[in-house]
């Protein structure tokens, strides 16, 4: 395995390429095509996709009756054969072709040397602006032929998918223009027998809005199919004679939009991005109802043809050409986190409100600890309390210090609770604690520096003890406080501990999102400045359980690896199964350069580090060890608590279900193939 190619990580490079026309001339067309072929192929593309009667020009008009012209496209159509046999990619190249009695308009795919098959248009379209039935016949129920061209007999019809024996994953199917834009588009057929990469060849004269609706259509495609979409529209060159060409090209893949390029171009432009066929493939696999619909249309789908083809993809280090999010659960994009963060904040406070109102509106009283999960944890208590109408003084708020407990978190901890309106109170737990170690013989009752997991359990057992009880005594519920990323690590005291409560609004909400959901509290005017400055305040200390005295803040992720990897892993594993080494490979692209790509707005410049793929390893194998091999008791018990992300929660009530008593073997094994 060379770890750094593409092409062992279950990616394909795909192309989608316009440029300049020459009206009814596929010679020159031609030339042009391979032109940009030779590019792709230097570059490591798999799948480059041209225009729509891209050998002569989309708008040529009564031109395509032409025998002159339509003997010139078979010889032009020879030349890109010829041109193609040394090159890496499969070419989707657009061309009208002479069939029986009739004109096609065709997607013909092309690669090292031979055409594969040919693919009509199924819906020349036939108004406003379009007259294609004029010239064009309809592909539609063209299956199961075959067109003789420069003397053979190839695969024709709209049932035809181009599969790579040495590529897992990557099936090509091309359709054409109009045909995205039907209601059941060929497209949505293909995906269903098992196409993953759909290829539209356009020619699209360009209106006002058209292009927005291109990628409605395309985006929605690509998500509905579970599929990439690539898209390439005529441009430059076309007759203006009625109408004008923006050359549009896009790439999406399940509904996200991995390249496109600048419309209107002056010369050659194409979009290459890298599509994840393993992550449709397991979206396929997690969503059963995909293929109930598969069997729904089996009369259809299930005589699509397979034409099958080696690539021989390169195996050298060729990057990446895809956007990895660094915190796959906090967007870079401004104005999408913004939504995240609002719709994340208010799934937690309707979540609190409706248990509280289904269960006899009791109090609710919480642990406070000037950390951050506490302090989100109540602020969205506070809010769902105005919600609800309820006086924020039914919030019965404690901060219960221990051993190691700062001033720093003590003092946020009061004046928060403070300015929020809460009622508010102190229980010091040590002498308890310092009793029931005592009565348990440990050393540290004897004056021994014993600061080990007993230690520290008895702390945090106290707490949650106390609050269960003083819940008991007033009348309130325990709500929870930590976050998807401890449940994910199992980073919490069980049972009698911060593992337990009677409902956590955080169970949903990894480390990372965390901070920003407090940050976009704060910035959106939730609470008034009193309460936004102690936030900020909050939002500057280290992540400690404050548990082990001592002179430095005791660290949890000096101890368990920084949350950053933690939850980019968990993300990958929870969403998509992604096996290790294949997150090592986006880890590291994501990852080991702080001046590359974007970061969440907001996140501060001191904390923009970097991850060596040594780091990246070591901490994948901590998660690996945790998250299978351990810390699933926890999670099988876990409390009541609103799913949050769409990356996935732990419940064993909803995404994740998996035996108590599991290993970490296969996940080791897989990490171990990485040579750093």
């Amino acid at each position: 395995m060379n770890f750094w190619s593409i092409y062992q990580h279950g990616f394909a490079r795909v192309a989608a390429c316009t440029g300049h026309t020459v009206i009814a001339d596929p010679h020159a067309n031609a030339e042009a095509v391979l032109r940009q072929a030779r590019r792709c192929a230097q570059e490591g593309v798999a799948v480059a996709v041209f225009p729509e009667l891209g050998l002569t020009g989309y708008s040529i008009e009564d031109l395509l009756l032409q025998d002159a012209v339509l003997d010139e496209v078979e010889e032009a159509l020879g030349t890109v054969v010829a041109g193609s046999a040394d090159l890496l990619p499969v070419l989707v190249v657009g061309a009208p072709l002479r069939h029986r009695h009739r004109i096609y308009n065709c997607a013909v795919v092309v690669h090292r040397g031979r055409i594969l098959g040919v693919a009509p248009k199924s819906y020349p379209p036939n108004y406003r602006e379009f007259y294609e039935r004029r010239q064009i016949a309809s592909g539609e129920d063209e299956r199961g032929g075959t067109i003789r061209l420069r003397g053979e007999e190839v695969p024709f019809g709209v049932d035809l998918l181009f599969e790579a024996a040495d590529v897992p994953g990557l099936v090509l199917h091309a359709e054409i223009c109009e045909d995205m834009w039907v209601p059941v588009p060929p497209s949505a057929e293909a995906a269903l027998a098992g196409a993953t990469v759909l290829a539209n060849l356009s020619g699209s004269p360009i209106t006002v809005g058209r292009a927005e609706d291109r990628r409605l259509l395309c985006r929605a495609a690509s998500s509905r199919c579970l599929a990439a979409y690539v898209y390439s529209a005529a441009g430059l060159g076309e007759s203006t004679t009625d109408l004008s060409w923006d050359g549009q090209t896009m790439i999406y893949e399940n509904g996200v939009l991995l390249a496109e390029t600048d419309r209107f171009p002056l010369d050659d432009q194409y979009a290459v991005a890298d599509v994840d066929l393993d992550l449709l493939r397991q979206e396929r696999q997690r969503m059963g109802t995909f293929d109930d619909n598969r069997r729904a249309h089996a009369t259809r789908t299930g005589d699509f043809r397979r034409v099958r083809f080696r690539l021989d993809p390169p195996t050298a280090d060729l990057g990446l050409k895809r956007r990895v999010e660094r915190l796959p659960f906090v967007p870079a994009d401004a104005d999408r986190l913004a939504l995240d963060c609002y719709e994340a904040y208010n799934i937690q406070v309707a979540g609190l409100q409706q248990r509280l109102a289904a269960i006899g509106s009791p109090k609710v009283v919480i642990g406070v600890s000037g950390g951050l999960d506490s302090t989100h944890a109540l602020i969205v208590a506070a809010r769902a309390m105005d919600r609800a109408g309820r006086p924020r003084s039914d919030i019965l708020a404690f901060t219960l210090p221990g051993f190691a407990t700062s001033d720093h978190t003590k003092d946020n901890a009061h004046k928060l609770m403070n300015s929020l309106g809460v009622t508010a109170a102190e229980l010091d737990i040590t002498p308890t604690a310092r009793l029931m170690l005592q009565e348990m013989g440990h050393p540290f009752a004897s004056g021994e520096p014993v600061y080990d997991v007993t230690f520290e359990n008895v702390q945090a057992g106290l707490r949650t003890d106390y609050l269960f009880r003083l819940a008991n005594q007033r009348g309130g519920i325990v709500l929870g406080t930590g976050d998807l990323s401890e449940l994910a690590l199992g980073w919490s005291t069980y049972g009698v501990g911060d593992q337990m409560s009677h409902y956590n609004v955080n169970g949903g909400v990894p480390k990372t999102l965390i901070q920003h959901l407090i940050r976009w509290v704060i910035g959106s005017g939730q609470f008034d400045d009193e309460t936004g400055k102690t936030l900020a305040a909050i939002l500057d200390t280290e992540i400690s359980p404050e548990l082990v005295p001592g002179e430095e803040m005791q660290s949890t992720e000096s101890k368990i690896g920084p949350y950053n990897l933690h939850d980019f892993t968990l993300f990958h594993v929870l969403r998509y199964g992604f096996r290790p080494s294949k997150i090592a490979f986006l880890a590291w692209h994501a990852w080991h350069d702080p001046e590359a790509g974007a970061w969440p707005p907001g996140f501060p410049e001191a904390k923009r580090v970097a991850y060596d793929l040594a780091e990246i390893r070591h901490w994948l194998e901590v998660f690996c060890r945790r998250f299978f091999a351990f810390a699933q008791f926890k999670r099988s018990a876990m409390p009541n608590g609103p799913k949050v992300s769409a990356g996935g929660s732990l419940s064993p009530r909803g995404d994740w279900r998996a035996p108590s008593d599991g290993n970490a073997a296969v996940w080791l094994r897989d990490l171990a193939r990485i040579d750093v």
